[in-house]
C-alpha cells in the first residue's frame, strides 16, 4: 500500500483544526447575480432559449436533454426528445453496448415514456431482458460450469485464487543511486477469463493522465513468485478504491462473492495477500466494526486480522470461503485497525469496471443528514442544494424529506446513497420527498459527482448559503455596508461550526476564505464574539474537507 493512502485515511477520519499545508487564496465571494436562478419557462424568449440550448446537448448528453426538456413542461419538445433517447436505446441495444442501452431503458422508464411501452412491445424486448444482458458477460455474475469446478474447497485453494499485484515503475534515482521502483499489492481472481480485483491505489499511476513516467503491470500466482504475468487494467474507481484487471491465463481457483450485510461485528473472517512481498500470507481474525464512515459514498469495515502494505486488494473471506470484503487499508502506527470494503459495493461496481475506463460515481448536488423521529430514521433530510445542480434544478428545498429513489424506501442517508451506488452519470431516477407533509415527486437526473464538490458549492453560492454544507453554519448578513458581516442563524449538530463552539445568533466577520493547492480542504478566517466565550472578540480559522458522506 502506498504511503498516499495512509496519508489520506489519515487525513480524512482524523482531520480537525489547523491545516499544515500550502494554502493558495480565494478569497473572493460569489456575487448573488452569479448564483443559477430557475428559469421561469412560462416566459417565452427564456422557453426559446432553453430550446436552444436542449438542441445543443441533445447529441452528446441525450438523457440529459429529456430530462430538460421536462423541465421545461413544453409537450412537443418533451416528446421530440423521448423519440430521440428511444432511437438512442435501439442503437445501443442493437450494436450490443448494453451499458447504455440499460440507462437509457431506465431514464425512459422513469421518466414514465409512454412510447417506451410502444417499443418493448413493438421489439418484444422486456426489462428482465435488458437487465439480463446489461449482466451477462460481467465477472462473478453469471458463474459458467467452468467457474463453478474452479471453486475453492480449502484456504489452500483460497490462497491459490489470489495473486500479487506488481507495477513496475522503472528506476528510482535518489542521492545519485537508482533504486527498482515499484508498487506491490494484491488481487484475487474472480472468473476463468482471468479478471481480477485489487485497488484502485495499486494500479492508479497506470491510470493517471499526469503520470508519464515508465510503468508495466504484471501479476505472480502464489504457488509461482518467479514468473511475471502480463496484466491490463480493465476499469478502476478512484471513489471506492476499486479497479478490475484482466490477465490472459486461466486461474488455477476463483473466489466467489459472498454478501457483507450478513456480517456483524464478532465474525470471524481472514485476509489473504502478499503483506511486505510475502506471498500467500493468511491472517485471522474478527470484524471489529462495520459502518465506519472512511469513504464519501459509503462505510467500510474495520478488521482486526493483521493487515501490511501490500495486502491492498486482497480478499477478505469468510468461513465459507466467500469474499465478504476487500481489503485497502490498515493504519501502521495502530496495529488492529485495518479496513476493507464490503463486497456489495464491489458488486454494484463490477458491471461499470467492466464496462471500461473511469467509473464515475454520482450525486445530485445536495447536502443533508438522516431524518429521525427520536430515534425512528424516517428519511433523509435536505439541508442544501447547490445552485444548477439535479436537486435544484428539479424543484427540491431545503427542509424536504426525501422518502424514496427509484421505487425503494429510503429511511436513512445510506439507503439513498446505497441506491445511487448502482447507477452511472447520465440516468434519470424519480424521488419521492415530503414537504410540509404532503408527498411529491421529482425526476433526479444523476450527474458525475465533482472531486471536490465543497468547492463547486463555494464557487456556485453565496457565502451565507454555502457555508451551510462546508462548515455547518447558516448565516443571514448583518450589514448593509459589508458583505462580509453574518450572524449565525443555525448550526448543524457535529459540524465544524458545532465542535468549534459557535452558537445561533454568534456575530460572524468572515475576513479570508482559502483551499489548498488541490483543493481538497478549504478553511476560513473569522472574527466573532462568541456566546460560549462570554462575547469576547476572538479570531478563529476552521478548516474541513471539500469531500463529505453527507454531499449526496
Amino acid at each position: 500500500m502506498k504511503k498516499t493512502l495512509f496519508a489520506k485515511l489519515s487525513f480524512f477520519a482524523i482531520f480537525t483544526g489547523a491545516l499544515a499545508l500550502a494554502f493558495t487564496s480565494c478569497s473572493s465571494l460569489t456575487k448573488a447575480e452569479d448564483v443559477f436562478v430557475t428559469p421561469d419557462y412560462t416566459e417565452k424568449d427564456i422557453l426559446e432559449n432553453e430550446k436552444r440550448q436542449i438542441e445543443k446537448i441533445a447529441e452528446e448528453h441525450p438523457v440529459e436533454a429529456l430530462w430538460r426538456a421536462r423541465l421545461s413542461g413544453d409537450q412537443e419538445t418533451m416528446v421530440n426528445y423521448e423519440k430521440a433517447l428511444l432511437e438512442k436505446l435501439d442503437k445501443a441495444y442493437s450494436g450490443g453496448n448494453f451499458l447504455d442501452a440499460w440507462r437509457y431503458y431506465l431514464s425512459l422508464e422513469e421518466a414514465s415514456s409512454e412510447l417506451l411501452k410502444e417499443y418493448l412491445e413493438k421489439k418484444n424486448i422486456s426489462q428482465t431482458l435488458l437487465y439480463r444482458d446489461f449482466l451477462k458477460e460481467v465477472p462473478s455474475f453469471n458463474l459458467s460450469k467452468e467457474d463453478l469446478a474452479l471453486l475453492p474447497k480449502t484456504i489452500d485453494d483460497c490462497v491459490n485464487a489470489t495473486v500479487t499485484i506488481w507495477v513496475d515503475k522503472g528506476i528510482k534515482i535518489e542521492n545519485g543511486i537508482g533504486y527498482a521502483d515499484r508498487v506491490l499489492g494484491s488481487g484475487f481472481f474472480i472468473d476463468t477469463r482471468g479478471y481480477i480485483v485489487t485497488n484502485n491505489h495499486v494500479i492508479s499511476d497506470l491510470v493517471d493522465p499526469k503520470y508519464e513516467s515508465y510503468t508495466r503491470l504484471y501479476i505472480k500466482l502464489a504457488k509461482d513468485q518467479e514468473t511475471r504475468i502480463p496484466a491490463k487494467v480493465i476499469g478502476y474507481d478512484q471513489t471506492l478504491d476499486l479497479a478490475l484487471l484482466k490477465a490472459e491465463i486461466t486461474p488455477p481457483f476463483i473466489l466467489r462473492l459472498g454478501s457483507s450485510s450478513d456480517l456483524k461485528t464478532g465474525d470471524k473472517v481472514s485476509a489473504i495477500g502478499t503483506p511486505l512481498g510475502l506471498y500467500g500470507t493468511v491472517t485471522t481474525g474478527i470484524v471489529s466494526a462495520v459502518g465506519r464512515k472512511l469513504f464519501t459514498t459509503g462505510s467500510v469495515l474495520q478488521i482486526d486480522a493483521a493487515v501490511n502494505s501490500g495486502n491492498s486488494g486482497g480478499p477478505c473471506i469468510d468461513s465459507e470461503m466467500k469474499v465478504q470484503a476487500v481489503v485497502f487499508a490498515g493504519i501502521l502506527q495502530y496495529q488492529g485497525l485495518n479496513f476493507a470494503i464490503p463486497v456489495e459495493y464491489l458488486k454494484q461496481d463490477l458491471p461499470f469496471l467492466y464496462a471500461g475506463g473511469k467509473r464515475r460515481q454520482v450525486w445530485t448536488g445536495s447536502f443533508g443528514h438522516t431524518f429521525k423521529n427520536g430515534s425512528k430514521e424516517n428519511g433523509l433530510e435536505v439541508q442544501y442544494v447547490m445552485p444548477g445542480e439535479s436537486a435544484f434544478r428539479s424543484g427540491l428545498k431545503k427542509g424536504d424529506i426525501i422518502t424514496g429513489l427509484f421505487g425503494r424506501k429510503v429511511n436513512n442517508l445510506e439507503d439513498f446513497q446505497d441506491i445511487l451506488r448502482s447507477f452511472t452519470d447520465e440516468t434519470l431516477l424519480k424521488v419521492t420527498f415530503d414537504r410540509e407533509g404532503k408527498e411529491k415527486e421529482a425526476l433526479l437526473y444523476l450527474s458525475e459527482r465533482p472531486e471536490h464538490p465543497g468547492y463547486e458549492f463555494y464557487k456556485s453560492d453565496i457565502i451565507q448559503n454555502s457555508f451551510i454544507p462546508i462548515f455547518g453554519m447558516e448565516l443571514t448578513p448583518s450589514s448593509t455596508v459589508s458583505s462580509r458581516k453574518f450572524t449565525i442563524s443555525d448550526i448543524i449538530k457535529g459540524s465544524v461550526a458545532d465542535e468549534s463552539g459557535f452558537s445561533v445568533t454568534d456575530p460572524v466577520t468572515v475576513t479570508e476564505v482559502d483551499f489548498t493547492d488541490k483543493k481538497e480542504a478549504i478553511y476560513a478566517s473569522l472574527s466573532t464574539r462568541k456566546k460560549k466565550k462570554g462575547y469576547l472578540d476572538i479570531s478563529i480559522r476552521i478548516a474541513n474537507q471539500t469531500d463529505s458522506p453527507y454531499y449526496f
